[in-house]
């Protein structure tokens, strides 16, 4: 799995690249730098999340495999095509939980925060929705797939779900808008007009709503994003947020069974002393996108941007030959250098003393790694991290204080 997302990261890129362009040639804006770089970052956030969770969710599948088997299905081309309906049946619910119970609404939020809809929001994903949700696919290793066959159900289903997030695309032949996902379909289901939420819950067979009553067609071309807007460009306070206002949601009850009631009511939910349930609201005439932005410091969120992506790729490539400490020490460094660029986009007050503490951070992290694991290139990393620390620090602390002379 890890080596399929190594090989799809490029891909996607270069799809994101082409559906920039032909927006560009039809003089359409499919793509905003704030959004999209938040998008990425937390697309980059979910797959350390997946790394350091992985042992426990393939692990617990494959212990299921081993000791729980009613059966022992045959690795064969049949198994595998009856393996991802079966995984797409169980995604449907998985998915449709997802919107429907808070608890499992709080992680996948993540994944519609964004107001516009392109490839880059496919990659805007939850960094711990996958554990929650891992239970409900529990079914899969009980009938007797065996681990390669449902690991490659869920890489097929995943990947599919990307080409689904675009405008570019319109309709299709109404055979193939029948029986799978689109993204006319996929569209409705990212939409927060009224008429529309709730709907389109589908992966890769679009059947499954049909059946099971959750389906509409795309009419009018859809408001993305969520009823009750984020606004913020920072990905660790996108995985967060929900909870925190069920948090504060729970704290002004004072009945305890509606504090638990709250964990598993539809989002919206509030009990009577709160005012009741609280329906989405329609879409104002005057409705604008969230858009705070920095462009004074754009390159460098760039330069931040493209180096915590190396970073993933080369921390994925050596994950299991770092020890659990530097696994969840680099994990930390990326996840904060993340969080500083949504900083950075919304000119935080804060943002200085993050900064400078994420560089020490890396500079740290990188040299005693090397020192410890790779002594013949401690030396040359030591000088090449120092550098790139005095060139960061002196880029950053002269864009701050231009910014907050502009401010």
């Amino acid at each position: 799995m890890d080596y399929v997302m190594m090989l799809a990261i490029p891909a996607f890129f270069l799809l994101m690249f082409l559906e920039y362009w032909h927006g560009r040639r039809k003089g359409k804006q499919y793509y905003r730098f704030n959004d999209t770089i938040t998008n990425l970052n937390l697309g980059i956030g979910s797959q350390i999340s997946s790394l350091l969770t992985k042992g426990i969710v393939i692990g617990s599948m494959i212990w299921v495999s081993q000791n729980w088997a009613l059966m022992e299905i045959p690795t064969t081309w049949w198994s595998g095509i009856l393996c991802v309906v079966f995984f797409d049946f169980l995604y449907y619910w998985a998915h449709r939980w997802g919107h429907e119970v808070n608890f499992f609404w709080g992680a996948h939020v993540v994944h519609h925060q964004s107001e516009d809809f392109n490839l880059g929001v496919a990659l805007r994903q939850s960094w711990f929705h996958t554990l929650l949700a891992a239970f409900i696919f529990l079914p899969i290793p009980i009938l007797g797939f065996q681990p390669v066959v449902f690991l490659s159900a869920s890489a097929f289903v995943t990947l599919y779900q990307f080409w689904v997030h675009t405008e570019a695309i319109d309709k299709l032949p109404r055979w193939f808008e029948y029986i799978f996902n689109t993204p006319s379909h996929h569209r409705v289901h990212h939409a927060r007009d009224p008429k529309y939420l709730d709907k389109n819950y589908a992966a890769t067979f679009i059947i499954w709503d049909r059946i099971f009553g959750t389906f509409i067609e795309e009419k009018e071309r859809p408001h993305y994003g969520i009823t009750k807007k984020m606004n913020s460009w920072n990905p660790t306070w996108a995985n967060f947020h929900y909870y925190i206002e069920m948090w504060q949601a729970a704290s002004k009850m004072s009945n305890w069974k509606d504090k638990i009631k709250l964990i598993f009511a539809r989002p919206g939910w509030l009990p009577e002393e709160l005012g009741g349930f609280q329906e989405a609201p329609a879409i104002a005439q005057n409705d604008t996108k969230y858009d705070e932005d920095n462009h004074a410091m754009r390159i460098y969120v760039t330069v931040q941007f493209l180096m915590i992506t190396f970073g993933l790729l080369v921390y994925m490539l050596h994950f299991e030959e770092l020890s659990f400490f530097f696994q969840v020490a680099l994990a930390g460094v990326l996840i904060l250098s993340a969080t500083v660029c949504g900083a950075i986009l919304e000119h935080k007050k804060w943002l200085w003393i993050a900064e400078y503490t994420r560089l020490l951070m890396a500079l740290a992290c990188l040299n005693v790694l090397y020192y410890l694991n790779y002594m013949d290139w401690f030396l040359i990393m030591l000088i090449c991290s120092s550098l790139g620390f005095l060139v960061l620090v002196t880029w950053f602390t002269i864009g701050w204080r231009r910014q907050a002379s502009l401010r």
